[in-house]
This record gives C-alpha cells, structure tokens and sequence, in this order.
C-alpha cells in the first residue's frame, strides 16, 4: 500500500522497478504533507504544474543514467527553485529565483522530483528552529523539544518521511543539530565540494550545502550525484568521491577526553555516548582519547568573533531600511558586526591561524573524531525562557567544524535509556567524505536506530564490491601500511581509501626483513607458499610517484595474485631481501605475527 511504502531511496526504486508511477508518488508526498499536521514544515509547495513539468522529463525508469530518478526532495527556503520565491525566513527579503540554485539543477537533472521549500530560523541564524516569522515547525519525535536549525524544515519533512532527502544548509552546525533532534543523518560535506551558487549565504566563506536523509547510505547517494564541480562559484572545489566507500577494519577515533567533554549535567547523553563508542570498539576501532580544548576556543570565535560581519554583508540594507522586518534575536545577533573593525577582523584571522595549528595536531593524531552531535536537549519552553544560552549549548561539539574546513556527519545510533534520539558525528579532514560516511554506515547498521519518526525498518546495506576509481590505482599493502598500523597515514595523508581486506593465492613465502626498527614485512613469490592477508586501497594515481619515493629497497611494487583469481598492484620483496629474515609465512599475515611478538 503506498500510505506504507518507506520513502528510502532503494525502496522507491524496487517499487518504480515493479511499474509504479512516479506521479502517485508525489501525490503521496502531498498526503504526507497534510497527515503530518505541522504548518510549520513547508513555507511553499510546488503548484501541480510544476510537479508535472518535472515528472515530464523524466522518461523512462533508468537509475544507472539518473540515480535518483523519481525521488521526492525537499530544500531550505535559502536556496533558490526557478520561478519560486526565496524568502530567508524573512517575507521582507523575499524573492522569486530567476534559475534554480546549482546543486538544485544537478539534482533534478538525476532525475530527483522538487516537493517544496521548507522553514528556516531566519537568515540560517540560529541552531534551535524556532527563529522564524512563520509557525514553527514541531520536533518530528518529540514537539516539547525544538527541531533544531536552522534547517528545522528539511530536517522535520525527513523525519516524517515526506521527501526521501532535503538540502538544509551549514555553518555552526545547522545540518547536523536537526538532525540528531530529529533522528535521522544529517551530511555536512567538504567545504566547496557543493556549489553555492544560487544559496543566500550566511557566513560566505564557512557556508556549505548540506544533506539529510533517514539512512547514511541515501545521504551518501545525494551527496555524490549533487558534488558537481561549479566554476561559477569561486569558493568550489573539485572533489573526487568514491561511489561505495567502506570502512577499513581498524581505524583510530578521537574523543574528547573525559575533562573535556560537556553534556551540562545530561547523565543520559553521556551513557548514550560511552554505549555508541563500544560498538566502535567492537567494529575495530581504537578510541583515543584528546583534549578538545583547542577545538572549543575556535568554536567560540564563530559567533563572539568576526564572522558575524559576514552574516551583517548580506542584510546589511535591511538592516539600514526596515530593521524591524528582521527577528529581534536575529537582529541582536547579526548586529554585533557594527562593533567590530577591519582591524578586528584580521586579529581574528590571526587568532584562528594559531588555534588551527594547534587544533589540527590534535586530530592529525587519529583517522576521524566521534563526538555527541549534541550536548543535551533543548525544549520550547527553555528557548521561551532564554533565547540564546540553549542554542549556544547545542553548538558545542559543531562551531569548530567549518572554521577547520572539516567534513562531518551525524548519524542516529541507538534510542537513548530515556527514549530520545541517540546521535554521534564522525569529522574528519577535507575531502575525507568517504571516510567518515563509510563508518557512518556500519555504525548505523550495527546500533539500528529507529528512522525518525517513520517507523520504517532501517534497509540492509547492499553487498558492492568497492573498486578503484579511473583517477585511482588499486594497492595491495600486507604491512605497517595496513588500517590502524603505524605506516597506514602514509596511504591517507595521500588521499587513498580502503577497499577490501583479502587474502593472497597461496603462493606466497612471508618474511620480517632483517634491520630496523622498525620491522618490516617482505613478499616473495614462491610455489612452496601460502595465502597471506592483505588489504586493498585505491590511491590517487596523482600521488602515486609521491606514495613511491618512500618506499626503500628490497621493496618494490608488482603485481600480486590473489585469491579470487585478479590480480593487483602491490609490495613484492627482491628474493635477495630475505637474507638475514626470519620466514614468518606460518602466521598468515603480518598482523597475527605482531600479535605473536606482542604477547612474548
């Protein structure tokens, strides 16, 4: 029945596979719209004729060419839709789009179906949703707790299975925050790595366009049709997404340690958090614990700094002309730019220099950083009481992140001891989407969490065997090189991505070479061998004559045969290497032979 039918993209899809029409589809989005009861969702609805002139070019199904071909989606209404009005939040800034945003174009052209545009805390100004001139949309999960922003709209209309994925935007935090008051996966790409072009910005140079969807593998889908390279857009940058990524079988993941960690007294945020670090463990992770510190004094330069005079630029007339058509709290906030110099603003810089050298050696340390997505809740009636202390709590584990051109993604992991949403953010460095999404997935799989308020159950993650990309060349390591060993960021800071953990054919000898420290393993062809473990990563094949330079006789690069019958490049050992080596082919892989020494 399609009252009942999940909204996930690979649900639609098997649906349209089996002749559904796409145009009853968004006929059902409407219903959606109307049982939801909230008037606060969506500040405009696509007219009939528009749904039709969309529904028009799609043709037939073929979701190899359009990969989101028939999937209903939504936008904040700071992003422009051709020939509808963009108002902000705000009715007296309002106005009708010439052109659809860029991203908005890139996603229709996957065949994605435009519903509507959604509330926003005014001028994308706010973490909490309730900062709008409009009704305030109602937590999907929970209506006594704010819906998080200030993409309140998009987040909610996932929430309630209205649209597949909506387009929130973010830049303290506003694709993440509602999120996890939501229960669902909110995707703050690379900056660049999504066009602006087209987006009323907030804070011009930290602003990205950001994803939410019920499953990390749907965000993911979006993300990676939607990250087209803009040359219009000068902060753009070409980014480079592998299609499937997975997660390496070990992996280091900074937290903050246990001086620095806030939840403001919420005992049960802090349980949720230590139960979703164990299923980390448990999917080979190393927790490291670090002092956030460094990371919190760059967040409280978002909103006490400078980079409030970026948010001042873009309203500045209305400011001049009509100040009362701007919220009183939106105003006050964004006002605070009129104190500031342009000698500030360079202390500022200067300021923010030092604290990200400082930042990044902290999480340079580990593979990813896992924090709360949120400290504790906020509800209407503590907003209605004070305005401003709660939102700046929700945006303690999210200011730092645009500020130190991080990726992250918030993920739901499972319902808190007092049946609110859990929620955790991976971060990494730019352009470490892949990364982070990759074990964005497990965890969700692993902690199954409920989908919003859907009650839809969470769909298994399709078996793909993850290849290299054209731009990429696939690297068989079988030593320190590998996930969660002490040589594997030679391989990252490169910008290579695991693919699979497997075996070689078995013909093999193994050796740890003579020399060092450190030690170091050595692979000869030999017809009296054995299968030995390896893991597979793709390496931009721009880095590749970089990667090689490091590499020190006997150790060459070759071809290995493995034990599906391919082949692929990787570390082979001059037979003349292995004098002086002790033959360790015996433990079947270089990690069973540290583990051995290791418990001697």
């Amino acid at each position: 029945m399609l009252h009942t039918l999940p909204f996930d993209i690979s649900s639609l899809h098997a649906a349209y596979a089996q002749g559904l029409d796409p145009a009853a589809v968004m006929e059902e989005a409407h219903r959606r719209i109307g049982a939801a009861g909230d008037p606060g969702i969506f500040l405009h609805v696509l007219e009939p004729a528009a749904l039709q002139a969309q529904l028009a070019q799609l043709g037939a199904f073929d979701p190899d060419s359009k990969p989101l071909w028939g999937i209903p989606f939504a936008i904040k209404d700071n992003i422009d839709a051709a020939g509808e009005p963009t108002t902000a939040g705000c009715p007296a800034y309002a106005y009708e789009a010439g052109a659809d945003a860029f991203v908005v174009g890139v996603l229709r052209a996957a065949g994605a179906i435009l519903i509507g545009k959604t509330n926003l805390d005014q001028f994308a100004t706010g973490l909490v949703g309730v900062r709008t001139p409009f009704p305030v949309p109602l937590n999907a999960l929970d209506p006594a707790i704010v819906p998080g922003g200030s993409s309140s709209g998009s987040a909610v209309a996932v929430a309630h299975g209205i649209v597949s994925f909506s387009l929130g935007t973010d830049t303290a935090g506003s694709g993440r925050v509602p999120a996890a008051l939501n229960g669902i996966v909110g995707l703050k790409p690379t900056l660049g790595a999504l066009s602006a072009t087209g987006v009323v910005p907030a804070c011009r140079t930290l602003d990205t366009i950001s994803i939410f969807a019920l499953t990390v593998g749907d965000a993911y889908k979006v993300f990676a049709a939607a990250a087209v390279f803009d040359p219009a857009d000068s902060y753009a940058r070409p980014l480079v997404l592998a299609e499937s990524p997975v997660a390496a079988p070990t992996f280091r993941v900074g937290v903050p340690d246990t001086a620095s960690r806030r939840f403001f007294g919420d005992a049960v945020q802090a349980a949720s958090f230590d139960a979703t670090l164990e299923s980390l463990r448990e999917r080979g992770a190393e927790i490291v614990e670090l002092d956030f510190g460094p990371l919190y004094a760059i967040a409280e330069m978002l909103y006490d700094g400078v980079w409030v005079a970026e948010r001042y630029t873009v309203i500045e007339a209305l400011l001049r002309e009509q100040p009362e058509a701007v919220l009183p709290v939106t105003r006050a906030i964004i006002q605070r730019a009129e104190k500031f110099s342009a000698a500030d603003a360079f202390r500022g810089f200067y300021r923010l220099q030092d604290l990200r050298r400082e930042a990044l050696a902290v999480a340079d340390a580990v593979d990813l950083l896992c924090v709360p997505s949120i400290p504790t809740f906020c509800t209407v009636a503590e907003l209605e009481a004070d305005p401003v202390g709660p939102n700046s709590r929700l945006g303690t584990y999210t200011n730092f992140v645009n500020l130190l051109d991080m990726c992250a993604i918030a993920v739901p992991v499972r319902t808190r001891a007092d049946g609110r949403p859990g929620s955790v953010t991976l971060i990494a460095g730019r352009g470490e989407d892949a990364r982070i999404a990759a074990v964005a997935a497990v965890l969700q799989q692993d902690c199954a969490a409920p989908l919003g308020a859907t009650g839809w159950p969470l769909p298994q993650a399709a078996d793909v065997l993850p290849v290299a990309n054209r731009d990429e060349i696939a690297l068989a390591v079988v030593g320190a090189h590998m996930s969660g060993l002490p040589l594997n960021h030679e391989l990252t800071r490169l910008g290579a991505r695991f693919l699979r953990a497997t075996q070689t054919a078995p013909n093999y000898r193994f050796y740890s070479l003579a020399g060092g420290p450190p030690r170091r393993p050595g692979l000869v062809r030999s017809e009296a061998g054995a299968a030995i473990d390896l893991e597979v990563w793709a390496l931009p094949l721009s880095r590749f004559g970089e990667f090689m330079r490091g590499i020190p006789q006997p150790l060459g690069i070759g071809t290995l045969d493995l034990a599906d019958g391919s082949q692929v490049k990787g570390f082979l050992c001059e037979p003349m290497g292995t004098a002086g080596a002790e033959d360790i082919t015996h433990f079947g892989g270089w990690r069973a032979y540290m583990a051995a020494l290791a418990s001697t």
